[in-house]
């Protein structure tokens, strides 16, 4: 896996970029308002078990990667332990974005044994997806690596954390497209009908939001040209095959940016990318994820053991 690539920056409602390697730093109140979910559902009233250990116990940890994976989720794992209270103290030999090799130790934890306990898991869950989305992300964007084109996630993400898996997108070399409904206009077929057309969809956007720029689905080379007839920014090409891909590139001769979306898989994306296109999303970076393999290994009174919570 390559590095993270620098992103410049772009106009409101545009696809989010991110310079250099970790992304940027996440808003922590969205931080601080997932762990508190997090642990008000793992933790509730109390950790029952974690009272089996000495209130003064004092314990270290380690947590290793299992596998190859680029790394993400390094502020909602502190923050897990900073709620908890209690002072654990964590130091962190990787960054966000950064590649690693299975076997890496990623940080050190020493604190109070109660805290390390029940923190293991809510952190551990954070730090395995965020990091699960961060090295699919990077496997699509090696994959494109020597074309324009950029990896776009969607709003196809777990409820509760589209904060935490966007910036895990960026962290792999991804970009954001919009957060939310909020931020961007995007006029899909739905729209369209019930506006009664394509123009009177744009015509709508363009009086309501001025300031933002709008982008338009289309289904086939003739909404295309309404689309580029509209004068639109952006167009979403909806499951075009990749002849149409290269027709649509032709036909828009530069005058709004193209996006491919609908399904692409890993072994599609370079040749799609190959098509011209400015932008490929893909909803499966925060849908499907697969979260990677990671341990923590508690050292408690001098006795080596090993986490791995259920």
């Amino acid at each position: 896996m390559s590095g993270s690539r620098g992103n410049p920056g772009v106009p409101p409602g545009a696809a989010r970029e991110t310079p250099g390697i970790g992304g940027d730093t996440p808003d922590r109140r969205a931080v601080a308002a997932d762990v508190r979910r997090a642990l008000n559902e793992d933790v509730g009233d109390g950790d029952r078990t974690a009272r089996l250990v000495p209130e003064d116990a004092r314990a270290c940890a380690v947590v290793l990667s299992r596998e190859d994976c680029v790394v993400s989720g390094r502020p909602w794992f502190d923050e897990v332990f900073a709620q908890l209270g209690g002072g654990v103290r964590i130091a962190w030999s990787v960054r966000d974005g950064e590649c690693v090799c299975a076997g890496r130790t990623l940080c050190t934890l020493e604190g109070p044994a109660r805290a390390l306990l029940t923190g293991e898991r809510t952190a551990l869950n954070f730090l395995q997806l965020l990091s699960g989305v961060a090295t699919r992300t990077r496997r699509f964007v090696d994959a494109t690596a020597g074309t324009r084109v950029r990896i776009l996630d969607t709003r196809k993400t777990l409820p509760g954390l589209r904060t935490a898996q966007k910036f895990a997108v960026r962290c792999g070399g991804g970009h954001n497209h919009r957060m939310g409904l909020y931020d961007a206009l995007l006029i899909k077929e739905n729209h369209i009908a019930a506006c009664g057309s394509l123009g009177a969809a744009v015509c709508a956007a363009r009086r309501l939001c001025p300031e933002l720029p709008v982008e338009v689905e289309v289904e086939d080379l003739e909404q295309l040209r309404e689309a580029l007839g509209a004068r639109v920014e952006r167009v979403l090409l909806d499951n075009f095959d990749l002849e149409s891909l290269r027709r649509a590139v032709a036909l828009t001769d530069g005058r709004a940016r193209l996006e491919a979306s609908g399904g692409v898989r890993y072994e599609q994306v370079a040749a799609v990318a190959a098509t011209g296109v400015d932008d490929i999303s893909i909803g499966t970076l925060t849908k499907d994820v697969r979260a990677v393999d990671l341990s923590m290994r508690f050292h408690a009174n001098g006795t080596d053991g090993s986490g791995g919570a259920a």
